[in-house]
């Protein structure tokens, strides 16, 4: 067995599944079933496609080179300064939401052992515990999330399976394919598959064996399709559209993982299901909450030129944490918000740029490293339009 490869595969699944997951069944809901299924494949072929591109145009420069080398090389300062933009507008969003919902789901466990906090010291609390984690360094991030990736899918695979026996066919069509054009809802997707930044890593980790390359994106991108889809399946299923208890209703509350948990409790009235969601739902925010901090403060310790550790650690994890902290304590529903934001940007970053560093780098530069992604320019100038058109009906919105 290719440990390597399989490895590979591992930290791609472990970056596209995270607490975007919870957000997806909430966030499609209006399209039903069918239509979320639609979506997830269109956004995954759209990403995949992209995550291709991102190692076709780190295969023209030196191994070591990142998204905003890329950029530099095939744009110039315009895209050079737009991949950092987008970078640090993509973490900072993505902080919100898993603060947002980490601190959500906080205050619910907190109110079922009676106890009672004000909403404003949930994100507070919920950073401190465990941005001390990510302040003590990389190892213990990879301690933590190695224990809670393996409690993250056994409690995955044991709630699908006591959930499945709850699901109707009534519950699991409802919904519109009109909605398949819903800007927030492709925007969530799209965050969904949004593993590509790693792929200049990998493209380091197997020195530039394309074969192994490819292999690694396809099947990493397949596994977090199928268990996406299981997902919707599964909660579409359980919970209603409508109704007091339905997913619009969990959509435009301040509480949506909290109120997911509550609402599955109350859809099956099983003990075991409440257990199992809540200790997954916690997971995902807490994996995602860890990896996304970590990489911000890498990302800030570099473009700073600052230390990790003494006075100048502190002053870059305050950076980190503190930012996304203020905003959720005066937004409690950046949750599925921010996603919705983090979506735009990941659109920006893994699609818009790669598409337009390919085309420069085909068209204009001459380059090629010894792969190029099928289509020319008509698959590039689609994700293209693509890209464009689910920014704009964003920002109209």
């Amino acid at each position: 067995m290719d440990f390597k490869l399989l490895g590979s595969i591992l930290l791609i699944v472990g970056t596209s599944i995270g607490a975007g997951m919870l957000a997806l069944p909430i966030a499609t809901a209006q399209l039903g079933f069918v239509g979320s299924l639609i979506l997830l494949v269109v956004c995954w072929a759209v990403m995949t496609v992209g995550a291709f591109l991102i190692l076709e145009v780190s295969l023209w420069l030196p191994t070591n080179s990142n998204m905003i080398s890329m950029a530099s090389t095939t744009l110039g300062p315009v895209g050079q300064v737009l991949a950092w933009i987008t970078y640090l507008l993509l973490l900072y969003s993505l902080l919100c939401a898993y603060i947002a919902g980490g601190s959500d789901l906080f205050h619910y466990l907190l109110d079922a052992a009676s106890v009672s906090l004000p909403r404003w010291l949930g994100p507070i609390i919920f950073t401190i515990i465990f941005g001390a984690v990510v302040f003590c360094g990389i190892h213990a991030v990879d301690y933590t999330n190695r224990a809670l990736m393996f409690l993250k899918f056994t409690a995955y695979f044991l709630l699908v399976i006591f959930l499945t026996p709850h699901v109707t066919s009534i519950n699991l069509f409802e919904g519109d394919l009109k909605e398949l054009m819903s800007a927030s809802a492709i925007t969530v997707t799209v965050i969904s598959f949004g593993f590509a930044a790693i792929v200049p890593s990998l493209r380091i980790y197997f020195g530039g064996d394309i074969k192994k390359l490819k292999k690694a994106i396809l099947i990493g991108s397949l596994i977090p399709l199928f268990c996406y889809a299981i997902w919707d399946a599964v909660i579409m299923g359980v919970i209603p559209l409508y109704g007091e208890h339905g997913l619009r209703e969990i959509l435009g509350s301040d509480n949506s993982t909290s109120g997911l948990v509550a609402t599955l409790t109350y859809a099956t009235s099983s003990t075991s299901i409440n257990l199992f969601a809540k200790i997954f739902t916690s997971i995902c925010v807490l994996t995602s909450f860890l990896g996304v901090s970590l990489c911000l403060v890498d990302f800030l310790a570099d473009g700073l030129h600052q230390e990790k550790t003494g006075l100048s650690g502190v002053f870059i994890h305050l950076l980190t944490l503190v930012p996304p902290v203020i905003v959720v304590i005066f937004y409690p529903k950046a949750f599925i918000k921010a996603l919705e934001y983090g979506g735009i940007y990941c659109l920006i970053l893994l699609v818009l740029l790669p598409a337009w560093m390919a085309w420069r780098g085909r068209y204009y530069h001459r380059l090629y490293g010894g792969f190029r992604v099928f289509g020319g320019r008509i698959v590039l100038a689609i994700l293209i339009i693509f890209s464009l058109a689910i920014i704009g009906a964003n920002v109209l919105k």
